[in-house]
Parts: C-alpha cells; sequence; structure tokens
C-alpha cells in the first residue's frame, strides 16, 4: 500500500541514522524526523482531527477527512506538517504567503480549513481574519525571527510536540487518504486539487515506476541524493521534488534565506552541504542563479542534476549552466498540479540544448480539440495535452470544473489541465502554453509562453512575460513587458523594441510578434517564479494608458 506516511515510516526503519533534512543549523535523522512527525501526528488526533468519511462513501470531489493549512515559509516544519498530518489521516493543504487577508479568507474557507499550522510572521494577518474563520478549531504557531508573539488561543508548535506521544502509526491508514494541491490563482481562483496517495505517488512523488511496495523501501535502503528545492514547498514543484528524494532515501537541504531568492545563499549551502541536486523554477530561477554563480567563487563540483519545472528554462540559460558547472545533467519537467509529471528533456554537454522536444512519459496523450479521441502519433494536430491512467479525483466542492477537467475519452478518464500541444512527426512533444494565457489576435491564436520563449533568445532581455490588451481592429494584441539586463539601453526604446522582434522572428511567425511593449525594472512573479499574467496585463494596461474598466 502506498500511504504516503507508511512509506517514508517503511523507510526510517531501514536507514534511521541517516540524514533525512537539514535546515540551518538543524540536522534531523530519519529517526528524529519519524519521533517528531508522529508527535506532531499526536497533536493533531488528540484535537479531534483525522478521517471522518472512507473515500468509497464519497464523490470525487469530496472529501471526508480534516483540512489542515500549512501557512510557512519553507524549513522543516513544513515538511514535518505534511507528514504529521498525513499520519493522523488529515489532509494538508498549502497556502500562499503572499495572499493577502481577503485571498486568505477564499483560500480557508473554500478548502474549509479545520486546523492552520503558520510561522510566527503570519500572526498579525491571522489576527485580522481569524473572526471569519469560525471552522478553525486548531492554531499552531512555529517560532521564527519575527518576534510577533504567540496568537491568543494559539500552541507553540516545539512545545506542542514535547507534549505529545511519539505513538506508532494507526494501522488505518489507507492508499485513498488525500492528498491536496491547491493551484496557484495567476489566472483564476485557487482551486484545491485532490488526489488519492497512491495515485500522487505514482504520478508525481516517485522517480521511477515502482513494482511493489518491497521495491521501493528497498531502493530506499541504499541512500539516495542530497537535493536543495530551491522554490517555496507552498507550491508543488518543491515539495514533490523533497518527497521524490525521500522515497528513494535522500536528503533534503533547505537554504538559509526562506523569505526570498538568494542565490548567493542557495550557492553557499549546496557548497557546504555537497548538495547534488538543485531544483529551480525555469528563467525566473536560474537567470539570477548564473548571473552569481559567475561573480563569486563558488565549490559546485558536487553538482549533478539541476531539475527546472513549473515555468520556461530556455536553451540558452541551460547552456550557461551546463558551461559553469561540470558534469551537470538538466531535467526539464513538465507537468501540472492536475496531472503530475508528465514529460521530460534531459541536457547535458556536448549535446544540443533545446527549450522544448520534450518526450512524453507513459499514460500521457495529446487529445483532440473536441477532446473526443487521441491525436495518432504522426500528426501534427493541434489539441490538448493530457493525462490518463492515476490522475487526481478532481477539485474540492466543484463537480462542474471536475467534470469538465477530467472528461472520460474512449472509456478512459483523463486529466486535462488546459496545456495545448501537438505532436511532432517523430512523437516528440511541442508543447504551446495554457489555453487560459491564449491570446485571439485578428482570429489567430498566439500561445503567450512561446512569444516568450522566441523574446527570451535576445541576450538583452532579462525576463519577460506577454498579454494580450485591447485593440480596436484585431479585438486583442500581443503586448510584451520586458525587463532588459542592467547593461541593455532602454533609452532608444523603437530601436530596442525592432531588435527584439528581428531576434523573435527567427522562432515565430510574424503575427505573433508583439504589437506593442512595455519595459519595467522588475516583472511580478509569485515566489515558485511562476508568471503572476494578472499582475501583468493590469501592467500593460495602465502604462499604453487603456481603461481597464472599458477592456
Amino acid at each position: 500500500m502506498l500511504n504516503l506516511a507508511v512509506v517514508h515510516e517503511a523507510i526510517a526503519e531501514r536507514i534511521p541514522n541517516a540524514e533525512a533534512l537539514v535546515f540551518r543549523d538543524r540536522r534531523l535523522t530519519w529517526s528524529q524526523l519519524t519521533d517528531r512527525t508522529r508527535r506532531l501526528a499526536d497533536v493533531l488526533r488528540r484535537h479531534g482531527l483525522g478521517c471522518r468519511t472512507e473515500r468509497s462513501e464519497l464523490s470525487n470531489w469530496e472529501s471526508g477527512q480534516d483540512h489542515i493549512g500549512l501557512y510557512m515559509y519553507n524549513g522543516n516544519e513544513y515538511l514535518e506538517g505534511m507528514l504529521g498530518a498525513f499520519k493522523a489521516r488529515a489532509a494538508p493543504f498549502n497556502v500562499n504567503y503572499r495572499y493577502v487577508d481577503e485571498e486568505l479568507i477564499y483560500l480557508f474557507d473554500n478548502a474549509d480549513a479545520r486546523a492552520i499550522i503558520f510561522h510566527a510572521a503570519f500572526a498579525p494577518a491571522l489576527a485580522r481574519i481569524r473572526d471569519k474563520l469560525p471552522n478553525v478549531e486548531l492554531w499552531i504557531q512555529v517560532a521564527d525571527d519575527s518576534g510577533e508573539g504567540l496568537l491568543p488561543g494559539a500552541i507553540d508548535y516545539e512545545q506542542s510536540l514535547a507534549d505529545a506521544e511519539p505513538a506508532p502509526i494507526p494501522g488505518d491508514l489507507s492508499a485513498d487518504d488525500l492528498y491536496i494541491l491547491y493551484t496557484g490563482g495567476t489566472t483564476g481562483m485557487p482551486k484545491g486539487v485532490l488526489w488519492r496517495q497512491e495515485d500522487v505517488f505514482q504520478s508525481a512523488l516517485y522517480s521511477g515506476t515502482p513494482e511493489s511496495f518491497e521495491a521501493v523501501i528497498e531502493r530506499a535502503a541504499g541512500g539516495g541524493p542530497r537535493v536543495l528545492p530551491s522554490p517555496p514547498f507552498m507550491h508543488g514543484a518543491a515539495h514533490w521534488v523533497a518527497f521524490n528524494m525521500w522515497h528513494v532515501g535522500g536528503t533534503v537541504i533547505v537554504q538559509s534565506n526562506v523569505k526570498k531568492l538568494d542565490p548567493a545563499d542557495i550557492w553557499k549551502t549546496i557548497e557546504r552541504e555537497g548538495a547534488t541536486a538543485l531544483t529551480i523554477v525555469g528563467d525566473a530561477f536560474g537567470r539570477p542563479l548564473i548571473d552569481e554563480l559567475r561573480r563569486g567563487t563558488y565549490d559546485v563540483s558536487s553538482l549533478r542534476l539541476l531539475t527546472s519545472g513549473g515555468a520556461i528554462l530556455t536553451a540558452a540559460l541551460k547552456q550557461e549552466f551546463l558551461d559553469c558547472v561540470p558534469g551537470l545533467r538538466i531535467l526539464d519537467a513538465l507537468g501540472s498540479s492536475e496531472s503530475g509529471t508528465q514529460a521530460a528533456q534531459y541536457s547535458s554537454q556536448g549535446q544540443k540544448v533545446t527549450t522544448g522536444n520534450f518526450k512524453m512519459n507513459p499514460d500521457n496523450v495529446v487529445l483532440t480539440e473536441d477532446l473526443t479521441a487521441v491525436v495518432p502519433e504522426g500528426s501534427t494536430e493541434l489539441g490538448w495535452l493530457a493525462r490518463g491512467g492515476r490522475v487526481p479525483l478532481g477539485y474540492y466542492k466543484d463537480q462542474e470544473k471536475t467534470l469538465a477537467t477530467f472528461p472520460i475519452v474512449d472509456g478512459q478518464r483523463y486529466s486535462v489541465p488546459g496545456d495545448r500541444a501537438s505532436l511532432e512527426s517523430d512523437g516528440t512533444l511541442k508543447l504551446l502554453g495554457r489555453d487560459s494565457v491564449t491570446i485571439n489576435t485578428g482570429g489567430e491564436k498566439v500561445f503567450a509562453e512561446e512569444v516568450e520563449t522566441a523574446l527570451k533568445h535576445h541576450p538583452d532581455v532579462y525576463d519577460t512575460v506577454v498579454v494580450p490588451t485591447p485593440h480596436e481592429r484585431w479585438g486583442q494584441q500581443v503586448t510584451a513587458i520586458v525587463r532588459l539586463r542592467e547593461k541593455a539601453d532602454p533609452t532608444e526604446a523603437a530601436l530596442t523594441e525592432a531588435a527584439l522582434k528581428d531576434v523573435a522572428r527567427e522562432h515565430i511567425a510574424a503575427y505573433k510578434l508583439p504589437k506593442q511593449f512595455v519595459f519595467v525594472d522588475e516583472i511580478v512573479r509569485s515566489p515558485s517564479g511562476k508568471a503572476d499574467y494578472r499582475w501583468a496585463k493590469s501592467t500593460a494596461l495602465r502604462e499604453l494608458g487603456i481603461d481597464i474598466e472599458g477592456s
């Protein structure tokens, strides 16, 4: 049975004294981590949290478990919070710590949160909104360097663990127990994706195909990589990697500065801990990291694998990493909250490096535009990237979106998160981007991510996000928000725009080229590195002098 808590405990029995997690001056062995998460589970159970209704009695968009919000920066407590909840048969869910009060109220209400584990820094925000969260019965505060006192009515995390009992996990843990991941909400309201733990284990949290529970434990007993997942754990990309490495007996390393991307801190941590793997999110993480690596003198000879997911990592930047870190391999992973890992691309020195050309994982296909059939191999028909087999149950409390995102095609249930794609003649996947950020200009569809990738081929482009803005003739026009590299001179805007178009024209058709450019000093992205398209469109409209209400 591939229950996440059961797997973790079984691995701990085989390698109790190996390092499981390193954060600042805290080094936790598998045995110590087991003790702490058992204690947290005891705290949760003593407050009445757990499973109330078994999966067999529920619809796909329903949950029979109590939900626990994890409102924290990275650290050992975040991953402990996940494991402790699993061991209590409660379901943890991620909370975006950048949310303002209104967004937090929506999320906690939508998730029916009964408990919240939070860093002290967020106590003031919770104090402002707690009267609007009547269902929350347990508040567990994690001490930090913010200087905030204990929220009235909350219990201290470390003290509660010290007072608890490290009782063995109960025997009723199930493969049906939930793993919940809330989407980022960058193109719409956040949605809670419900996975069975056994399904998410095989689709997103394990490197390879598990032949059996025993095979998983035996593999992990040999030890694994030392990985630093640099994005926030509140997004799937980072904690997916953490659990992947744990499930092969590896060590999870957390950088010291968890409040912002700090390239120097990340490289110092890799050097100090001898990390063998690093996880980033596309160019938004990659560019600052490679610039710092070129400036500094870091020993990163231990690094063997760089994994990127969640955003585009362009070919030029991949090549820079390969040039700077001898022996490095780069894994570009494609997936989503609703699908798990869907496709991959490996790059290494001496090979041609590209931005795309993904090889699809088993069970993944391209479905036709009308979602009635699978696009045959060899066809270049535009369709929807989809995954069959082990996919989520659905969206919490949303039957309509569940049925729309997980349709049945030819008797097979698929996950269709919204990525448009086609297959090259050799079967290679060509990913075009999310349909939700597609621009319809003069009847032609333009995918924002395709234009962004083309613009990034210009060496003066540090970052860019592409959005639609209104146009009287074409309905919408392609507008690029661009941050130039420090050395670039944006004063000659016309020349800069012409140069950008000339480079992009080598990679995309003329009708896809931006009609307008907006140059900014900083591009707002989520802490995970994903584009914030709502911010981008608002900025473009404002800078172009377009009436937002009229748009």
